[in-house]
This record gives C-alpha cells, sequence and structure tokens, in this order.
C-alpha cells in the first residue's frame, strides 16, 4: 500500500470508530435475549430442492459448500445457473433442478509446505471486455492463495461452462510474501460492483482475521485473461467504545480480529453492505470513500468473554443489553432482493439463530428492518438451512420452475446426512414464497 492510501485507511478507521462509539444505543434491554433460541414467530419458507451433499473430509475432496452466485441465461432463463464455493474443492455448477453440471478444483499447493486453493466466496461480473470479447465472469477468493480467481462463464461448452481465464500473473491480495500466505491471513469475503458512471468493475474482498476491506479493480489482459489491481483499502474497527464508557473487542482466538465476510453491493446507488461477523452490518460507499455507519448490530454486541484455549471456545459473561435484537452471530450470507421499481430487501442470515433478517433497501428509509424468515424442511428428505454462510438471491424469472425468481441459501447442517461425516450444501428457495413471508 502506497503512503497516501495508507494515511486515507488510518483516517478513515479513526473516524469510523468515533462514529461506532457515537452510534451505539445507551439503553440496555430488559432481558438478555438467548441467541441459541429460535425466534417462532418469523415465518417459514421451505426449499423446493436441494444440491447433492459435499463432505470435508478425504473421501469428500475436502469439499464444504459456503457460498453461491446465480448466473442467469437472459436467451432461455430456465437453462440458468448456481455457481458456489466448496472451499478446498473448488467450485461446484449446478443447474436448476440442483443437478450438478461442473466440479471445478481450486489450484494446487504451490509446494508441499504451502496451502492449497480454498475458494470462499464467489460472485458474478457481466458482459466485461476482454480482448477475446464480452464475457460474464465468476470471481471467487482464493483463500489458501490469498488471489482472486476469474471463471468465463459459457453456458454450453464442451467440458463444462466454466473457464478459468485468470492472469498467472495476479498478486496476492493482502500478502507481500508466500510466507504471509501461510499465515492465512488472506482473501476471505468478496462482492463485485461496476461503477455505472465510469464502467469499471472492481471487486472488495475482505481479510481473514482482520478487519480490512480492499477494492480491487478488475483489468482485462491478454489472451482473455483478467487480472486486477488494489485501489484502496479501510479498516472496520475492532474495538467499541460501549455506553457505560468501557471498551469492548469481541472474544476471538488470540491475535484474531472481527472479520467481515458476507458483502454485497447494490448496484443502483454503489452502496456496499458488509457484515462484520461478531458486530453487525456496516452501511459504506462502495468505493470506500466516506464514512461507515453501523446499521444494525449482533444481539451479542457488547457481551464480554474469554477464550478459553482448553476448549478453544470463547466463554461468555453477563450480557449488558447493549446488542441488537434481530441478528444472532455471525451475521454471515448478505444479499439483495431487488424490485424494478427500486424497493426491494436486504437479507441477512442470522447465523446464530438459523434465521434471515430483512431491511429495506432504500436509504431513504434508513434500511429498516421489515421483518424476517427461516428457511424450514420441506419434508424429512429435504430439509431447511442450519448456520447459513452464503446466499444469493435474484429477482427476475428463471423459467417454468422459479418463475417468481430464486433464493439459494447455504445449509451448514444438511440432514439426514452420512453418519459422522460433516455434510453441507445448497437449497434452492421460490423467492416469491419469500416474498410472501416478508409481507406477513
Amino acid at each position: 500500500m502506497n503512503r497516501d492510501a495508507r494515511s486515507t485507511t488510518l483516517a478513515l478507521a479513526t473516524a469510523v470508530m468515533a462514529l461506532a462509539a457515537a452510534a451505539l444505543p445507551g439503553e440496555a434491554l430488559a432481558t438478555p435475549v438467548d441467541p441459541a433460541a429460535p425466534r417462532a414467530t418469523l415465518p417459514a419458507v421451505a426449499p423446493r430442492a436441494e444440491t447433492p451433499p459435499l463432505h470435508d473430509d478425504e473421501a469428500g475432496g475436502d469439499a464444504d459448500a459456503d457460498d453461491p452466485a446465480i448466473w442467469r441465461d437472459a436467451a432461455t432463463p430456465g437453462r440458468s445457473l448456481v455457481i458456489a464455493t466448496a472451499k478446498q474443492g473448488g467450485l461446484r455448477v449446478y443447474d436448476l433442478d440442483a443437478r450438478e453440471v461442473q466440479s471445478v478444483p481450486a489450484p494446487p499447493a504451490p509446494g508441499p509446505d504451502h496451502a492449497p486453493g480454498r475458494f470462499n466466496n464467489v460472485d458474478l461480473v457481466h458482459g466485461l471486455r476482454l480482448s477475446s470479447g464480452r464475457a460474464d465472469l465468476a470471481v471467487t477468493s482464493d483463500r489458501g492463495g490469498d488471489r482472486l480467481r476469474f471463471y468465463r462463464v459459457e453456458r454450453d461448452r464442451a467440458g463444462g461452462p466454466l473457464t478459468d481465464v485468470t492472469d498467472p500473473a495476479a498478486p496476492p491480495v493482502f500478502s507481500a510474501s508466500q510466507e504471509e500466505i501461510d499465515e492465512q491471513r488472506t482473501a476471505y469475503g468478496l462482492a463485485t460492483w461496476t461503477d455505472k458512471s465510469t464502467g469499471r468493475s472492481y471487486a472488495l474482498v475482505s481479510r481473514r482475521e482482520r478487519t480490512s476491506v480492499a477494492l480491487l479493480e478488475i483489468t482485462p489482459g491478454a489472451r482473455g485473461k483478467v487480472g486486477y489491481r488494489k485501489v484502496r483499502s479501510l479498516d472496520l474497527p475492532a474495538t467499541f467504545r460501549l455506553p457505560n464508557g468501557t471498551s469492548w473487542t469481541p472474544c476471538g482466538e488470540p491475535g484474531e480480529l472481527p472479520q467481515v465476510e458476507g458483502m454485497v453491493v447494490d448496484p443502483a446507488n454503489g452502496t456496499l453492505y458488509a457484515g462484520q461477523e461478531d458486530v453487525g452490518i456496516w452501511r459504506m460507499r462502495a468505493d470506500l470513500t466516506g464514512t461507515p455507519e453501523l446499521i444494525d448490530k449482533v444481539r451479542e454486541f457488547g457481551v464480554p468473554g474469554t477464550y478459553d484455549e482448553e476448549t478453544e471456545e470463547c466463554e461468555a459473561g453477563a450480557d449488558p443489553g447493549y446488542g441488537g435484537t434481530r441478528l444472532s452471530a455471525d451475521v454471515e450470507g448478505l444479499t439483495l432482493l431487488t424490485e424494478p421499481d427500486g424497493d426491494g430487501h436486504l437479507l441477512a442470515s442470522s447465523q446464530g439463530d438459523n434465521t434471515f433478517a430483512a431491511y429495506d433497501r432504500e436509504l431513504s428509509d434508513a434500511n429498516e428492518y421489515e421483518g424476517g424468515f427461516r428457511v424450514t424442511p420441506a419434508s424429512s428428505a429435504l430439509d431447511g438451512s442450519e448456520e447459513c454462510d452464503g446466499a444469493a438471491a435474484l429477482a427476475a424469472p428463471l423459467g417454468r420452475k422459479y418463475p417468481n425468481g430464486l433464493l439459494v441459501v447455504q445449509d451448514g447442517h444438511d440432514a439426514p446426512g452420512d453418519g459422522e461425516r460433516p455434510s453441507t450444501n445448497f437449497k434452492f428457495v421460490d423467492l416469491g414464497a419469500v416474498r410472501e413471508a416478508l409481507e406477513d
């Protein structure tokens, strides 16, 4: 990072901390909320389909479902695709019947003592002008290698829709050396954004175990390859001033700071929403200028904790009541449910209580909370979503199966599962059912 960019980041961080301290409510909740308790009053929606289970073990190729994106086939919407990350298992591509179409491996480790590729989050860029012509791209954060990787989407290409077009010279996002990459404080959450005023496309990338978010411009290269360059970065707070005058830092392993993963950009106004997992949802300009605002907090905000080395868990203290009421840590899986008239919702996965929260998309309404829902089992064979990591919504007709649009959510505990094997997958939900749930 150059000196000017570093100074900008430090100044922004200072301003953000001051704002966060000023924005915290002073009143305490009358009764502490149990984050594990489900909110039975929220309406339920059931999935219509689910993808095959992924298993995070040697036999399953260390595949772990995490984050989806929905690519729409404009010519034949019923042939649209879901592109999803499987961490060390690479990428998976599914059709609208939730059947696997393609499996793309993550890159191998560069050496015997280094981490292999590990795809964390994925998003799409549409119509990027490459030297080989315009193309839709799937962009994924490679946590193992601290890089972004790019895949051209061609629905009927022999061998599968995705082709790797990553520039081999693409640099690490945050690390200065392979030694730093091996520490795995690397590229983590991801959202893409195309600036309407310039036509340039960007990726916003968060850093594992840190509060940093970086803005990268996506740059076409020779022979249809794609790279990127860092524009600027911003550090969100790691410590917060509470109304009682004390300072609070979310509990975590020694040396870890409260990271961001779930992110989404509203294309209409260039607003970035970022979920700081143990803190809440931030709203800021997608170009990372200006001052971020904390628009909602997790219930656990302000709760003191002590890390237990033996159990590798945080032991929570008494709840002082400074947290929110709609989200239970971690806040994950941010996505937009857009409407043609500019209305719609920001959806967030409340991982701690297996629910989803919906906020008004319009800035004029201050992103006010408008309800929530749960994704519950459709049958004994088709379960709901628990501990959801990632989500993607597309409010456009997708053929006869999903004429109202589609919501895809990760399920962190696929049931009935396979004995003791870790089992995850993705659930496909009719977006019309979600709209109805939010109108109840």
